[in-house]
């Protein structure tokens, strides 16, 4: 592999420590205790990705054949009180090298108890209800080599406490050893004009990577409502980047302050979705917000396939320089579901922007085959682009997915 910024974390210090900690523990639990549950798991996947039309930069391809494993492995002593997981991730592309890399997404230990948990070390923590943003969902960075719509994060080393009440769930968070986000490579798809190198991009924060964070949220449900409202006080996970004039790229983390409020009601077949944050730094403020309903129509004549349509409305104060490209846009889309034993779901939409020609159409979809492999699709297209916009710089990046992954 030559992305080396990858395998250097992946070598550091602190996360071998944890994994030798993770090591010891679990044979101190299979050694003291009979009751002991463990599980290996995981995926070895095939992926393709075709790109239809010809790069806009030099050096640009248009097949990338890769490959990715993932291995998990889950262990629980004394009746779940206690209980370490690990997750690892490794991707392997035959086309653009900067895709290459080794992850540790979970890995960490857990106790259990009536009303509390606590758990440290490398984790994944996801917020939020609606479909076409993920505003709230600050807790981990993005895995920008794996996902164009931000859904795929990596791990982040944190100490977690959760404790449960009758006014509803507080979670707490200390965080530290941030992660960069990587990009792909000059050979690559979905990139600036001239690449970004995760190293170009620096901290406002003198303690840089290693500046401590924390965060708190609340959830509760009220009736039919679910309610969360979260701060978070760090590295923002999101750089602040610009392109200049000569086409040299700026890029900073900025350390923000960003408070979010998520709420989703159930009345009958109608899902009404609300995500909002105000974000607060030296640099660059913001709110932004996502509102849509989701209606289901369930068992079709009969057929056992639901379908439900979506509509949800999305505001970035930044404008054009917001990376999303998401100022003032709005997404339908339906998710169809047969229910069936191979699990067969797509999700579809596409992005319109309410002020400019901008679309973007977006296909998901996958099914099972037999008892150990997975099919998935997923399609991008980038249609009438403003030239106003960030993801004009992607404007013929139009894409096709498929993968086959092995379970076991």
């Amino acid at each position: 592999m030559k992305n080396t910024s990858s395998l250097d974390w992946f070598f550091t210090i602190q996360r071998a420590t944890l994994l030798a900690v993770f090591l010891f523990l679990s044979l101190v639990a299979k050694a003291q205790s009979e009751d002991v549950y463990t599980e290996f798991s995981g995926n070895v996947s095939f992926e393709y990705r075709y790109f239809l039309n010809e790069g806009l930069y030099p050096g640009q391809k248009d097949h990338f054949p890769a490959m990715s494993i993932q291995p998990e492995y889950y262990i629980e002593w004394q009746g779940g009180k206690y209980i370490l997981n690990f997750t690892g991730f490794g991707r392997v592309d035959f086309t653009d090298s900067e895709r290459n890399h080794l992850d540790i997404r979970e890995l960490y230990f857990q106790t259990v108890n009536n009303n509390w948990e606590f758990s440290f070390g490398l984790k994944k923590i996801y917020w939020g209800v609606t479909e076409a943003a993920h505003l709230v969902d600050i807790i981990n960075q993005t895995d920008n080599l794996e996902t164009f719509d931000g859904e795929q994060k990596l791990g982040q080393l944190m100490a977690h406490y959760s404790y449960i009440t009758n006014f509803g769930t507080f979670d707490l968070f200390a965080m530290s050893l941030f992660r960069k986000r990587s990009f792909p490579g000059v050979d690559g798809r979905l990139r600036t004009p001239d690449p970004i190198q995760t190293n170009e991009l620096t901290f406002e924060s003198d303690m840089g990577r290693s500046r401590p964070e924390g965060a708190i949220r609340w959830s509760h449900y009220f009736g039919p409502v679910d309610i969360g409202v979260s701060h978070f006080y760090g590295t923002g996970r999101e750089p602040i980047v610009s392109i200049q004039n000569d086409g040299t790229l700026l890029g900073i983390y900025p350390v923000i302050h960003q408070t979010g409020l998520d709420l989703q009601a159930t009345t009958g077949p109608i899902l009404w979705k609300f995500e909002s944050i105000i974000r607060k730094s030296d640099i660059q403020d913001m709110k932004a917000l996502d509102v849509g309903i989701e209606y289901t129509f369930g068992n079709i004549g009969g057929s056992g396939v639901d379908l439900g349509l979506l509509g949800e409305y999305l505001y970035d104060d930044r404008g054009d320089i917001a990376l999303g490209s998401l100022q003032s846009d709005v997404f339908l889309g339906g998710r169809l579901a047969f229910n069936d034993v191979q699990s067969t779901e797509f999700l579809f939409g596409t992005i319109l922007d309410v002020n400019r020609s901008t679309r973007l159409i977006s296909l998901e979809g996958n099914r099972r085959f037999g008892d150990a492999f997975k099919a998935s699709v997923e399609m991008r297209l980038f249609q009438n682009v403003s030239d106003e916009e960030f993801i004009y710089l992607f404007r013929e990046d139009d894409f096709l997915k498929f993968e086959l992954g092995w379970y076991f």
